[in-house]
């Protein structure tokens, strides 16, 4: 599952750098439709989320580098 996790993270960090920003709906949107809704949970707003383990490896893998953006619910890179 660690595995997983880090491909996903992975994924993320390389869309987000091609792409300059990752909308967290595309993001559950891949996540569920290629690795299936063990990676999503649901929110206490009621929004789909991504794994607590995966947004941990993917703040690993940016280092910094991307800011989150909680009114526009995306990560834009810089």
């Amino acid at each position: 599952m660690a595995d997983t996790a880090n491909e996903i993270a992975e994924w993320m960090l390389d869309k987000l750098k091609s792409a300059g920003i990752l909308h967290q709906k595309e993001a559950v949107d891949h996540i569920i439709r290629h690795y299936g809704e063990s990676f999503i949970y649901v929110n206490e707003n009621g929004n789909q989320a991504i794994s607590k383990e995966v947004k941990k490896i993917f703040k690993k893998l940016h280092g910094g580098r991307a800011a989150w953006e909680r009114d526009g619910f995306f990560w834009g890179w810089h």
